[in-house]
């Protein structure tokens, strides 16, 4: 392809889309997703979300982010991803890596469940979560507000404090908590 002809399908797809702006600017807040890929995502799913997918959930089976089912006995075993829209599922895996390394609550559960799963998994994980938000700014039509990378931390707050008071005693330390002043 060269430069006009690409020139021309940008530009039809811009006309194309043009009533859906409002949604596209609401994709395109969500860390990782870029203009093209809020784009993708709507030419993907459609543009009337909640009369295809009843839910968030719903729509993640659909598109394939939702971990195989392999149970027997009431013992869960190793299987493989659901297949589904191969596009979409591709389009958000390569999202979810893009915000490994930003400081924000997509990237704090990238770097939380790589940690424990590996990056592949990780990004399956937090694209996911992109979809899932995707769909209730959709249905919602609001936009996205980041809960923060320490979002996890303030989650677990107390059991922090609790897990690393009782490492410092175990290494032969006094510890003293204070709360903190409100300031």
């Amino acid at each position: 392809m060269n430069g006009k002809q690409i020139e021309l399908l940008n530009e039809e797809v811009a006309t194309r889309l043009s009533p859906h702006q409002e949604d596209i600017e609401r994709l395109d807040s969500i860390p990782g997703i870029a203009t093209r890929m809020a784009e993708q995502i709507l030419a993907e799913v459609g543009t009337d979300v909640e009369k295809q997918f009843p839910s968030s959930a719903h729509l993640c089976s659909w598109a394939g982010l939702v971990p195989g089912h392999n149970e027997s006995a009431g013992k869960r075993k190793s299987s493989n991803m659901k297949k589904g829209n191969k596009y979409l599922k591709s389009a958000l895996i390569e999202a979810a890596h893009s915000v490994r390394g930003s400081k924000t609550y997509l990237g704090a559960l990238y770097r939380r469940t790589a940690s424990r799963k590996g990056k592949k998994r990780a990004g399956i994980s937090v694209a996911h979560a992109i979809l899932r938000i995707s769909y209730y700014l959709l249905t919602r039509k609001e936009m996205y507000v980041d809960l923060g990378e320490d979002y996890f931390d303030k989650q677990k707050e107390q059991s922090i404090v609790r897990y690393s008071v009782r490492r410092l005693e175990n290494l032969g330390y006094n510890v003293t908590i204070t709360e903190p002043s409100a300031s």
